[in-house]
């Protein structure tokens, strides 16, 4: 049996089916997932956000409820998707990027190819900053074993949920339930094995890729805050110092005893963080 993910709304954009949720009122706001999760990991900054901001949550093509594209799932693919939704939505001004993990790197990615379109940039236990990363993406990368790896089984779900967030609590039913909802799409194997071996090999994270995208945004000289969990099993804290090497001017913030997702772990902290941020005068 096929369980979807949890209800959301739902645009047609470019012909493709997006699972999305927009609400509130004033400064644009984006919220981006990481690789094989969905919206619903943004779930309480949406509600926050929402109560001065007009926020966009989406489910990135092929995760989630969202259709998958027509061409390979690459990161500048799944940044134009984003512009195209923000386009379906009527929001065609500056909007503040927030991405967590893979959703990082689609900001950038975003931020640099349309500059236009980014006011900030909030980047959360964010790709792009390191060659590490956990041992169980780096496999994905490896034929045929990737394909093994991706079918869902509960305790390989259970596992993931553990190893993403610190606190035990938030390893929760529900969160494992969506996580092979997800996992059981008949697309999602194809997408993640795209995205995993585009981005990376069983060594880790390729340069070449981390290394333009990088640049570009330095270049922006773009408004940026970098934020990470010292517990991160994902992505190592220790990218948090490549962050501020390789982007000067960012701000950045180290969240303790928390996991690879802190505006879940640490939802009140990390909103007033965010707001906070917005709020102060770009330097200079």
């Amino acid at each position: 049996m096929t369980i979807a993910p949890p209800p959301a709304d739902e645009l047609i954009v470019a012909g493709r089916r997006v699972r999305c949720r927009i609400a509130g009122d004033g400064p644009p706001v984006v919220l981006l997932h990481g690789i094989g999760r969905t919206l619903d990991d943004f779930a309480a900054q949406h509600a926050l956000l929402a109560r001065d901001h007009r926020v966009v949550s989406v489910d990135l093509p092929g995760h989630g409820g969202s259709a998958p594209l027509d061409v390979p799932h690459t990161l500048p693919a799944l940044a134009t998707a984003v512009a195209q939704v923000l386009d379906t939505a009527g929001i065609t001004g500056p909007v503040h990027l927030v991405g967590n993990s893979l959703g990082g790197a689609v900001a950038m990615r975003l931020a640099a190819d349309d500059p236009a379109r980014a006011a900030s940039l909030v980047l959360v236990n964010s790709a792009g900053f390191g060659r590490e990363v956990t041992v169980a993406l780096r496999l994905l990368a490896l034929r045929p074993l990737g394909r093994l790896l991706l079918r869902p089984y509960p305790a390989v779900a259970r596992r993931t949920e553990q190893a993403i967030f610190h606190d035990p609590a938030y390893v929760t039913e529900e969160r494992i339930a969506t996580a092979l909802a997800v996992a059981r799409q008949p697309h999602a194997t194809r997408v993640m094995l795209e995205l995993v071996r585009s981005l990376g090999t069983w060594r880790g994270v390729r340069p070449q890729w981390r290394r333009e995208l990088l640049a570009a945004v330095a270049a922006l000289d773009l408004p940026t805050l970098v934020v990470w969990g010292d517990r991160d099993q994902i992505l190592p804290a220790g990218h948090l110092a490549n962050a501020r090497t390789r982007l000067p001017k960012a701000r950045g913030h180290l969240f303790r005893d928390t996991g690879h997702m802190p505006q879940i772990e640490r939802a009140a902290a990390f909103h007033a963080l965010v707001t906070e941020f917005w709020a102060r005068p770009p330097a200079g």
